[in-house]
Protein backbone atom coordinates (compact mmCIF):
# COMPACT_ATOMS: atom_id res chain seq x y z
CA UNK A 1 0.00 0.00 0.00
CA UNK A 2 1.56 3.01 -1.30
CA UNK A 3 2.10 6.12 1.15
CA UNK A 4 2.11 10.04 0.25
CA UNK A 5 4.66 11.19 3.05
CA UNK A 6 5.19 15.17 3.16
CA UNK A 7 8.88 16.53 2.47
CA UNK A 8 10.79 17.77 5.36
CA UNK A 9 10.31 21.50 6.49
CA UNK A 10 14.13 21.95 5.43
CA UNK A 11 13.24 20.67 2.17
CA UNK A 12 9.55 22.70 1.92
CA UNK A 13 11.54 25.55 2.60
CA UNK A 14 13.80 25.00 -0.43
CA UNK A 15 10.46 26.20 -2.32
CA UNK A 16 9.89 29.09 -3.79
CA UNK A 17 5.98 28.95 -3.88
CA UNK A 18 3.58 31.39 -2.28
CA UNK A 19 3.28 29.40 0.72
CA UNK A 20 6.74 29.91 1.57
CA UNK A 21 7.81 32.87 0.51
CA UNK A 22 5.50 34.87 1.86
CA UNK A 23 6.48 34.82 5.11
CA UNK A 24 9.87 34.52 7.22
CA UNK A 25 11.22 31.27 7.63
CA UNK A 26 10.02 31.51 11.32
CA UNK A 27 6.26 31.22 10.47
CA UNK A 28 4.61 28.27 9.70
CA UNK A 29 2.40 28.72 7.06
CA UNK A 30 -0.82 26.81 6.46
CA UNK A 31 -2.60 29.34 4.83
CA UNK A 32 -2.62 29.03 1.07
CA UNK A 33 -3.92 25.69 -0.61
CA UNK A 34 -0.75 24.16 -1.34
CA UNK A 35 0.79 20.83 -0.39
CA UNK A 36 3.50 20.05 0.95
CA UNK A 37 4.32 16.23 -1.02
CA UNK A 38 6.43 15.02 -3.51
CA UNK A 39 4.70 15.29 -6.78
CA UNK A 40 3.06 12.44 -8.30
CA UNK A 41 5.95 10.18 -9.99
CA UNK A 42 4.17 9.81 -13.19
CA UNK A 43 4.00 13.64 -13.21
CA UNK A 44 7.56 14.16 -12.66
CA UNK A 45 8.22 11.75 -15.42
CA UNK A 46 5.96 13.48 -18.03
CA UNK A 47 7.48 17.26 -17.36
CA UNK A 48 11.10 15.91 -17.32
CA UNK A 49 10.51 14.36 -20.58
CA UNK A 50 9.16 17.44 -21.76
CA UNK A 51 12.45 19.28 -20.67
CA UNK A 52 14.74 16.95 -21.88
CA UNK A 53 13.22 17.04 -25.68
CA UNK A 54 12.61 21.02 -25.40
CA UNK A 55 8.74 20.03 -25.72
CA UNK A 56 7.87 23.76 -24.11
CA UNK A 57 5.81 25.73 -27.05
CA UNK A 58 2.24 26.16 -27.74
CA UNK A 59 -0.62 24.10 -26.83
CA UNK A 60 -1.62 21.88 -29.24
CA UNK A 61 -5.43 22.02 -30.94
CA UNK A 62 -5.48 18.31 -30.36
CA UNK A 63 -4.79 17.04 -27.45
CA UNK A 64 -5.49 13.46 -24.56
CA UNK A 65 -6.72 15.85 -21.84
CA UNK A 66 -10.01 15.89 -22.19
CA UNK A 67 -10.02 11.63 -22.60
CA UNK A 68 -8.33 11.17 -20.08
CA UNK A 69 -10.34 13.12 -17.41
CA UNK A 70 -13.07 11.38 -18.97
CA UNK A 71 -11.58 8.26 -18.34
CA UNK A 72 -10.31 9.33 -14.76
CA UNK A 73 -13.63 10.61 -13.98
CA UNK A 74 -15.54 7.39 -14.92
CA UNK A 75 -12.94 5.58 -12.84
CA UNK A 76 -13.00 7.78 -10.03
CA UNK A 77 -17.17 9.31 -9.57
CA UNK A 78 -18.59 6.58 -11.61
CA UNK A 79 -19.38 9.14 -14.54
CA UNK A 80 -18.68 9.07 -18.16
CA UNK A 81 -18.69 13.21 -19.24
CA UNK A 82 -18.12 13.21 -23.00
CA UNK A 83 -14.59 14.30 -23.98
CA UNK A 84 -16.59 16.24 -27.17
CA UNK A 85 -18.10 18.77 -24.61
CA UNK A 86 -15.01 19.70 -23.05
CA UNK A 87 -13.13 22.44 -23.58
CA UNK A 88 -9.53 23.59 -21.23
CA UNK A 89 -8.21 26.79 -20.05
CA UNK A 90 -5.77 28.02 -17.43
CA UNK A 91 -7.04 27.78 -14.35
CA UNK A 92 -10.90 27.23 -12.57
CA UNK A 93 -11.30 30.77 -11.74
CA UNK A 94 -10.80 31.46 -15.64
CA UNK A 95 -13.53 28.79 -16.33
CA UNK A 96 -16.05 30.68 -14.11
CA UNK A 97 -15.48 34.25 -15.14
CA UNK A 98 -15.74 33.13 -18.57
CA UNK A 99 -18.76 30.68 -18.71
CA UNK A 100 -20.60 34.05 -16.01
CA UNK A 101 -19.53 36.25 -18.33
CA UNK A 102 -21.70 34.28 -21.06
CA UNK A 103 -24.46 33.39 -18.83
CA UNK A 104 -25.43 36.73 -16.90
CA UNK A 105 -25.85 40.21 -18.46
CA UNK A 106 -24.13 43.01 -16.51
CA UNK A 107 -25.58 43.31 -13.19
CA UNK A 108 -27.14 40.43 -13.15
CA UNK A 109 -27.36 38.68 -9.28
CA UNK A 110 -25.11 35.36 -8.85
CA UNK A 111 -25.90 33.26 -6.24
CA UNK A 112 -22.81 32.48 -3.10
CA UNK A 113 -23.20 30.53 -0.66
CA UNK A 114 -20.85 31.85 2.13
CA UNK A 115 -18.76 30.66 4.12
CA UNK A 116 -17.22 30.80 0.46
CA UNK A 117 -13.55 30.78 -1.08
CA UNK A 118 -12.83 34.75 -0.97
CA UNK A 119 -12.24 34.80 -4.96
CA UNK A 120 -15.96 34.01 -5.49
CA UNK A 121 -16.73 37.38 -4.55
CA UNK A 122 -14.03 38.84 -7.10
CA UNK A 123 -15.08 36.54 -9.92
CA UNK A 124 -18.43 37.13 -10.34
CA UNK A 125 -17.27 40.64 -10.01
CA UNK A 126 -15.10 40.41 -12.96
CA UNK A 127 -17.51 38.43 -14.82
CA UNK A 128 -19.72 41.78 -14.57
CA UNK A 129 -22.13 40.39 -11.64
CA UNK A 130 -23.46 41.37 -8.39
CA UNK A 131 -23.24 38.63 -5.54
CA UNK A 132 -26.47 37.44 -3.93
CA UNK A 133 -25.49 35.65 -0.16
CA UNK A 134 -27.32 32.93 0.75
CA UNK A 135 -25.04 31.64 3.20
CA UNK A 136 -25.11 27.92 3.68
CA UNK A 137 -27.11 26.30 6.70
CA UNK A 138 -25.42 24.74 10.11
CA UNK A 139 -27.29 21.80 11.15
CA UNK A 140 -25.28 21.40 13.77
CA UNK A 141 -23.74 18.49 12.71
CA UNK A 142 -22.84 19.69 9.15
CA UNK A 143 -22.99 22.56 6.85
CA UNK A 144 -25.93 22.13 3.34
CA UNK A 145 -27.46 24.42 0.59
CA UNK A 146 -30.02 26.69 1.81
CA UNK A 147 -32.24 25.57 -0.72
CA UNK A 148 -35.84 27.81 0.47
CA UNK A 149 -32.85 30.85 0.32
CA UNK A 150 -31.81 29.85 -3.10
CA UNK A 151 -35.22 30.09 -4.54
CA UNK A 152 -36.08 33.10 -2.70
CA UNK A 153 -32.84 34.54 -4.21
CA UNK A 154 -34.31 32.81 -7.95
CA UNK A 155 -37.40 34.58 -7.53
CA UNK A 156 -35.87 37.92 -6.64
CA UNK A 157 -34.08 37.91 -10.11
CA UNK A 158 -30.65 36.10 -9.37
CA UNK A 159 -29.64 34.42 -12.75
CA UNK A 160 -27.41 31.98 -11.45
CA UNK A 161 -25.46 30.41 -9.17
CA UNK A 162 -21.65 29.46 -8.44
CA UNK A 163 -21.54 26.29 -6.67
CA UNK A 164 -18.52 24.69 -4.81
CA UNK A 165 -18.82 20.98 -4.65
CA UNK A 166 -17.10 20.14 -2.48
CA UNK A 167 -17.35 23.23 -0.67
CA UNK A 168 -14.18 25.26 0.28
CA UNK A 169 -13.63 26.23 3.15
CA UNK A 170 -15.64 23.73 5.21
CA UNK A 171 -15.18 20.61 3.03
CA UNK A 172 -18.76 19.63 2.59
CA UNK A 173 -19.54 16.77 -0.01
CA UNK A 174 -23.25 17.82 -1.33
CA UNK A 175 -25.04 14.95 -1.44
CA UNK A 176 -26.69 13.91 -4.87
CA UNK A 177 -30.62 14.58 -3.69
CA UNK A 178 -29.31 18.31 -2.91
CA UNK A 179 -27.28 18.37 -6.01
CA UNK A 180 -30.64 17.30 -8.24
CA UNK A 181 -33.05 19.76 -6.13
CA UNK A 182 -30.84 22.52 -6.94
CA UNK A 183 -30.61 21.71 -10.49
CA UNK A 184 -34.53 21.17 -10.84
CA UNK A 185 -34.44 24.47 -8.70
CA UNK A 186 -32.13 26.31 -11.09
CA UNK A 187 -34.10 24.94 -14.13
CA UNK A 188 -37.73 26.46 -12.85
CA UNK A 189 -36.28 30.00 -12.75
CA UNK A 190 -33.86 29.61 -16.37
CA UNK A 191 -30.80 30.01 -13.99
CA UNK A 192 -27.67 28.68 -14.70
CA UNK A 193 -25.46 26.47 -12.23
CA UNK A 194 -21.49 26.84 -12.59
CA UNK A 195 -20.00 24.24 -10.53
CA UNK A 196 -16.52 24.19 -9.30
CA UNK A 197 -15.27 20.99 -8.48
CA UNK A 198 -11.26 21.21 -8.24
CA UNK A 199 -11.96 19.18 -4.79
CA UNK A 200 -13.79 17.04 -6.33
CA UNK A 201 -10.36 14.07 -6.82
CA UNK A 202 -9.92 15.03 -2.81
CA UNK A 203 -13.52 13.74 -1.70
CA UNK A 204 -12.40 10.91 0.82
CA UNK A 205 -14.21 7.68 -0.20
CA UNK A 206 -17.33 6.84 1.12
CA UNK A 207 -18.62 10.66 1.17
CA UNK A 208 -20.48 9.72 -1.86
CA UNK A 209 -19.21 12.75 -4.28
CA UNK A 210 -21.87 13.19 -6.89
CA UNK A 211 -20.25 15.47 -9.83
CA UNK A 212 -22.68 18.29 -10.64
CA UNK A 213 -23.35 16.68 -14.09
CA UNK A 214 -24.37 13.69 -13.10
CA UNK A 215 -26.94 14.54 -10.71
CA UNK A 216 -29.73 14.20 -13.17
CA UNK A 217 -31.67 15.56 -16.22
CA UNK A 218 -31.87 18.77 -15.06
CA UNK A 219 -28.41 19.48 -13.97
CA UNK A 220 -27.21 18.20 -17.11
CA UNK A 221 -29.06 21.47 -18.94
CA UNK A 222 -28.36 23.85 -16.59
CA UNK A 223 -25.13 22.88 -15.35
CA UNK A 224 -21.92 23.78 -16.14
CA UNK A 225 -18.34 22.24 -14.47
CA UNK A 226 -15.12 23.28 -13.62
CA UNK A 227 -12.06 20.84 -13.12
CA UNK A 228 -8.64 20.58 -12.82
CA UNK A 229 -6.06 18.43 -11.18
CA UNK A 230 -4.31 21.28 -9.35
CA UNK A 231 -5.84 20.95 -5.90
CA UNK A 232 -4.93 17.18 -5.45
CA UNK A 233 -1.92 16.69 -7.47
CA UNK A 234 -0.77 20.45 -6.41
CA UNK A 235 -0.09 22.00 -9.63
CA UNK A 236 -1.57 25.30 -9.88
CA UNK A 237 0.99 27.01 -10.98
CA UNK A 238 1.02 25.08 -14.38
CA UNK A 239 -1.98 26.57 -15.23
CA UNK A 240 -4.71 23.71 -16.94
CA UNK A 241 -8.26 23.60 -16.16
CA UNK A 242 -11.54 22.05 -17.98
CA UNK A 243 -14.75 23.29 -18.45
CA UNK A 244 -17.11 20.76 -18.96
CA UNK A 245 -20.61 20.50 -20.16
CA UNK A 246 -23.69 17.72 -20.93
CA UNK A 247 -26.46 19.35 -22.98
CA UNK A 248 -26.37 20.87 -26.77
CA UNK A 249 -27.36 24.65 -25.58
CA UNK A 250 -24.25 24.58 -22.72
CA UNK A 251 -22.17 22.99 -24.70
CA UNK A 252 -22.41 25.60 -27.61
CA UNK A 253 -21.98 28.29 -24.78
CA UNK A 254 -18.39 26.75 -24.40
CA UNK A 255 -17.94 26.36 -27.59
CA UNK A 256 -18.16 29.88 -28.12
CA UNK A 257 -15.73 31.06 -26.09
CA UNK A 258 -12.53 32.99 -27.81
CA UNK A 259 -9.85 30.67 -28.63
CA UNK A 260 -7.51 32.62 -26.83
CA UNK A 261 -9.33 31.19 -23.68
CA UNK A 262 -8.44 27.68 -24.43
CA UNK A 263 -4.90 28.93 -25.61
CA UNK A 264 -4.49 30.41 -22.15
CA UNK A 265 -3.97 26.37 -20.74
CA UNK A 266 -0.23 26.44 -20.02
CA UNK A 267 1.86 23.31 -21.98
CA UNK A 268 2.96 22.32 -19.10
CA UNK A 269 0.00 21.84 -17.02
CA UNK A 270 -1.84 19.97 -19.84
CA UNK A 271 0.82 17.04 -19.76
CA UNK A 272 0.83 17.20 -16.20
CA UNK A 273 -2.83 17.10 -15.82
CA UNK A 274 -3.21 14.16 -18.17
CA UNK A 275 -0.28 12.88 -16.48
CA UNK A 276 -2.00 13.12 -13.08
CA UNK A 277 -5.45 11.67 -14.65
CA UNK A 278 -3.88 8.78 -15.95
CA UNK A 279 -4.56 5.46 -14.36
CA UNK A 280 -0.96 4.81 -12.93
CA UNK A 281 -1.91 7.76 -10.70
CA UNK A 282 -4.26 6.51 -8.87
CA UNK A 283 -2.14 4.54 -6.70
CA UNK A 284 -0.56 7.64 -5.98
CA UNK A 285 -3.77 9.53 -4.97
CA UNK A 286 -5.21 6.91 -3.06
CA UNK A 287 -2.55 7.21 -0.77
CA UNK A 288 -3.00 10.89 -0.53
CA UNK A 289 -6.05 10.96 0.34
CA UNK A 290 -5.14 8.32 3.10
CA UNK A 291 -2.17 10.43 4.43
CA UNK A 292 -4.95 13.43 4.73
CA UNK A 293 -7.35 10.93 6.48
CA UNK A 294 -4.93 10.86 9.24
CA UNK A 295 -4.20 14.31 9.04
CA UNK A 296 -7.40 15.40 9.49
CA UNK A 297 -8.55 12.61 12.53
CA UNK A 298 -5.18 13.73 13.74
CA UNK A 299 -6.36 17.42 13.43
CA UNK A 300 -9.19 16.16 15.39
CA UNK A 301 -7.49 14.77 18.70
CA UNK A 302 -4.60 17.62 18.63
CA UNK A 303 -7.50 20.50 19.20
CA UNK A 304 -9.65 18.77 21.32
CA UNK A 305 -7.02 18.20 23.56
CA UNK A 306 -5.15 21.26 23.43
CA UNK A 307 -7.58 23.74 22.20
CA UNK A 308 -10.72 22.76 23.39
CA UNK A 309 -12.55 26.21 22.56
CA UNK A 310 -11.90 25.26 18.80
CA UNK A 311 -14.68 24.16 17.17
CA UNK A 312 -13.62 21.49 13.88
CA UNK A 313 -15.63 19.10 12.19
CA UNK A 314 -14.04 16.99 9.85
CA UNK A 315 -14.23 17.81 6.20
CA UNK A 316 -15.59 14.91 3.67
CA UNK A 317 -12.88 16.05 0.63
CA UNK A 318 -9.63 18.32 0.50
CA UNK A 319 -6.90 19.34 3.18
CA UNK A 320 -9.01 22.89 4.52
CA UNK A 321 -10.13 22.68 7.72
CA UNK A 322 -12.41 25.09 8.90
CA UNK A 323 -12.19 25.62 12.28
CA UNK A 324 -14.06 28.25 14.88
CA UNK A 325 -11.93 30.04 17.50
CA UNK A 326 -15.02 32.17 18.90
CA UNK A 327 -14.89 30.74 22.20
CA UNK A 328 -11.14 32.13 22.42
CA UNK A 329 -11.79 35.26 22.67
CA UNK A 330 -9.68 36.08 20.21
CA UNK A 331 -11.48 38.91 18.19
CA UNK A 332 -13.45 38.53 14.23
CA UNK A 333 -10.00 37.79 13.04
CA UNK A 334 -8.35 35.52 14.99
CA UNK A 335 -5.78 34.77 12.26
CA UNK A 336 -3.96 38.21 13.06
CA UNK A 337 -3.02 37.54 16.72
CA UNK A 338 -1.56 33.51 15.29
CA UNK A 339 0.41 34.80 13.25
CA UNK A 340 2.02 37.76 15.20
CA UNK A 341 2.35 35.92 18.66
CA UNK A 342 2.70 32.33 17.40
CA UNK A 343 3.72 32.29 14.30
CA UNK A 344 1.71 30.44 12.11
CA UNK A 345 -0.30 31.75 8.87
CA UNK A 346 -3.44 30.36 8.63
CA UNK A 347 -6.21 31.70 6.02
CA UNK A 348 -8.37 34.68 7.29
CA UNK A 349 -11.98 33.57 8.45
CA UNK A 350 -13.64 36.90 7.69
CA UNK A 351 -12.42 37.02 4.49
CA UNK A 352 -14.59 34.08 3.32
CA UNK A 353 -18.15 36.16 4.14
CA UNK A 354 -19.27 37.69 7.43
CA UNK A 355 -20.10 34.01 8.32
CA UNK A 356 -16.15 33.63 8.89
CA UNK A 357 -16.12 36.37 11.90
CA UNK A 358 -14.08 34.11 15.01
CA UNK A 359 -13.12 31.68 12.23
CA UNK A 360 -9.66 30.62 10.33
CA UNK A 361 -8.94 28.13 7.91
CA UNK A 362 -6.28 25.39 8.85
CA UNK A 363 -4.17 23.70 5.31
CA UNK A 364 -3.63 19.91 7.01
CA UNK A 365 -2.00 18.84 3.53
CA UNK A 366 1.07 19.12 5.25
CA UNK A 367 3.16 16.35 7.71
CA UNK A 368 1.95 15.40 11.33
CA UNK A 369 4.68 16.76 12.58
CA UNK A 370 3.88 20.40 11.49
CA UNK A 371 0.29 20.04 12.29
CA UNK A 372 1.02 19.53 15.94
CA UNK A 373 3.85 22.14 16.21
CA UNK A 374 1.13 24.26 14.67
CA UNK A 375 -1.67 23.72 17.27
CA UNK A 376 0.48 23.91 20.55
CA UNK A 377 1.94 27.17 19.20
CA UNK A 378 -1.35 28.39 18.71
CA UNK A 379 -2.32 26.43 22.31
CA UNK A 380 0.61 28.56 23.70
CA UNK A 381 -1.51 31.30 23.57
CA UNK A 382 -4.47 30.59 25.59
CA UNK A 383 -4.47 32.25 28.96
CA UNK A 384 -1.78 34.89 27.68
Amino acid sequence: MLRVTALSLAELRERSSEKWREYPADVLPLFVAETDFPLAPAITTALQRALDTGDTGYVASRTPLAESFAAFAERRFGWAPDPARMRSTADVSMGIVEILRRVTQPGDRVVVTPPAYPPFYELVSEAGAEVSRVPLRDTGTAWELDLDGIRAAFEDGATAILLCNPHNPTGTVHDRDTLVALAELAEEFGAAVVSDEIHGPLAQPGTGFTPFLDAGDAARRVGYAVVSASKAFNLAGLKCALMVTADDETTAVVRGLPVEVEWRTGQFGLLAAVAAFAEESDEWLDGLLRTLDENRVLLEDILASRLPGARYRIPDAGYLAWIDLSALGWGENPARRILKEAKVALHYGPAFGAEGAGHVRLNFGTSPEIITEAIERIAALVGR
